[in-house]
């Protein structure tokens, strides 16, 4: 999901968080105690930024937490149906369609399995060694995301107790001014600079919760996207396709010669509609084959 689409709504879940932990705080307080406007109001600008500040903290914290939802699943890491079609493709030899196929997809599976399809023609261990970069990087984008969970629980706690020092400072003010003669005013100006760091604490707590669980989660996803990536490139003809060049610069190199040598290129318009040399889909009549690029002989 975008995040310009989940902003309206984690900043309302986030407002309505933030009121439950205040309504803790407060609960047992003065029977005309401030409410969390006035407290903001009353302790002037800093305070009133630190408080915008916690507020995006939280909204941002239910932005990640939607988003790593929707998107750490094996499903989104590796679709059923994109799987399905890809082993269809590789297996009939339609490399250069597999590869297009991944290049009109943007997942995990695909991005990985198009990096190793393009350095087919260099051989096994260069489309391994592929896959093993991209499947990293790809690997890095998804923790990254999720780490951003445990920033914020690690910061959160520091910009409520921020906002609580100089809250206490106001409240020492207060102590200065009047003395001990009036200590509920001063319990009560503690109280509400506590609700700063109360606040903090309300959003780390969730954060690093969901922290942790979303980091299994990616790695059982990461885990079964590599399976199904080996798995679909397990039984390819390495020594076969040596020279071809998959992805934009299609080509396929010294493979033509190889298949020449071994298959016919006559084909008859009534009994197929396959290309002798890599198998591939092709309309009766059609030249040159548009995947492997051979010159056919069309017989009636």
């Amino acid at each position: 999901m975008k995040t310009r689409k989940l902003l309206p709504f984690a900043l309302g879940l986030s407002l309505l968080l933030l009121a439950v932990s205040t309504g803790f705080a407060e609960e047992g307080g003065a029977p005309q105690q401030e409410t969390i406007v006035d407290t903001i109001k009353n302790g002037g600008p800093l305070i009133m930024i630190i408080w915008l500040v916690i507020l995006g903290t939280s909204a941002t914290m239910v932005t990640f937490v939607i988003q790593n939802f929707f998107t750490i699943r094996n499903t989104r890491l590796a679709p059923p149906t994109l799987i399905e079609s890809l082993r269809e493709t590789i297996n009939a030899g339609n490399y250069q369609e597999a590869w297009e196929t991944c290049n009109a997809n943007n997942n995990y599976v695909a991005n990985v399995l198009k990096a190793g399809l393009g350095r087919l023609g260099r051989g096994k261990e260069a489309v391994e060694d592929a896959l093993a970069e991209h499947g990293l990087r790809e690997a890095t984008i998804i923790r990254t995301r999720n780490s951003y969970l445990s920033v914020i629980g690690v910061v959160s706690p520091m910009i409520g107790l921020l906002g609580t020092v100089i809250g206490m400072i106001g409240a020492f003010a207060v102590l200065a001014g009047s003395g001990i003669s009036d200590p509920r005013a001063l319990s009560g100006k503690i109280g509400e600079v506590l609700l700063a760091t109360a606040s903090g604490l309300f959003i780390a707590i969730p954060a690093f919760v969901f922290y942790y669980i979303f980091r299994n989660k990616a790695q059982m996803a990461i885990v079964h996207a590599d399976d199904v990536v080996n798995s679909l490139v397990r039984d390819l003809p390495f020594e076969e396709l040596a020279g071809v060049q998959i992805g934009e610069s299609f080509s396929v190199g010294n493979t033509a010669t190889v298949a020449e040598a071994s298959t016919s290129r006559k084909v008859s318009v009534a009994l197929t509609t396959n290309c002798p040399i890599c198998n591939g889909s092709i309309n009766a009549g059609q030249n040159p084959c548009p995947h492997c690029g051979a010159t056919l002989q069309w017989q009636q």
